[in-house]
């Protein structure tokens, strides 16, 4: 921000006056001081003739905070769109009630955008993020080396998940002979073969503490089929006296023993279920 103000021969005091604050403000804002309220960004990135979003990028989908932001407008100027108090706009923003019905199109208006991204947004706010082609890609894995993958990014949570080498190892010890090496573990995961036995499969499973049925080739799981991938993972767990990555809320100690045998309990019963999902019954 500093440099494009410097940029255009503009000084502290001019910037802050066309903004609308002081100019020990704009300071505190270049020295990282202190950060522009979002309902300023607008009117800073206009002063300074910047796109906003390059002046102050932004990752993902935009919540309804940013929204609010991005329209230049404070949350007591919001309510007031609305003809409410703070508090529905406080609540939406921060995840805790949604807005009522009546709000959304004059709040949609006011910021600039569809009713539809307001709700998108909303949803956002929530820490429901829509899906991307990328998220559904992601969330299918099919060949040997994407599963491989698939596991070693979500299924270590909070742990430190196994080595090329350490998974050879452990495949090699499962089938009691040497059947793949660490360069033929890195060739599934790159993608550089996706051939694998039947015994090197079986040892994937057993090094990644999943039921071997997910290395089959026809365990394709398309991006609906979630929940079916990880009930894989956390019934093999449960088998082995282990919940990978799970605890109770508060309790750092992890599940008291009454609460696994109900656990096991029901997974004696998902376990039936399972073969009926996988034929889509």
């Amino acid at each position: 921000m500093r440099a494009v103000r410097r940029g255009k021969d503009l000084g502290q005091k001019e910037l802050a006056a066309e903004v609308g604050v002081s100019g020990p403000t704009v300071a505190r804002w270049e020295s990282g001081q202190d950060f522009p309220k979002g309902e300023k960004l607008p009117a800073i990135a206009a002063a300074l003739g910047q796109p906003l979003d390059v002046l102050f990028p932004h990752d993902g989908p935009p919540d309804l905070q940013l929204l609010r932001c991005d329209a230049g407008l404070s949350v007591a100027q919001a309510a007031a769109i609305i003809d409410a108090s703070r508090v529905p706009v406080s609540n939406a923003e921060s995840g805790r009630r949604r807005l009522s019905d009546a709000y959304v199109q004059p709040l949609a208006q006011a910021y600039g955008v569809t009713e539809e991204e307001l709700l998108a947004a909303q949803d956002c706010s929530f820490g429901l993020r829509p899906r991307t082609a990328r998220d559904d890609q992601a969330s299918a894995p099919r060949t040997v080396g994407e599963k491989i993958n698939y596991l070693l990014q979500h299924g270590y949570v909070g742990q430190e998940a196994p080595s090329e080498e350490e998974i050879a190892r452990v495949v090699n010890d499962h089938a009691g002979e040497t059947a793949v090496t660490t360069d033929d573990i890195i060739a599934l995961r790159t993608g550089a073969t996706t051939e694998a036995s039947d015994v090197v499969r079986a040892g994937l499973a057993a090094a990644l503490q999943v039921d071997a049925a997910l290395f089959h080739d026809d365990a394709e799981l398309d991006p609906s089929a979630r929940e079916l991938f990880e009930a894989f993972r956390f019934i093999s767990s449960i088998h082995r006296g282990q919940i990978l990555g799970l605890a109770a809320r508060g309790n750092s100690g992890g599940l008291s023993a009454e609460m696994m045998a109900t656990i096991n309990d029901l997974v004696g019963e998902l376990k039936h279920k399972l073969p009926e999902v996988q034929d889509g019954e």
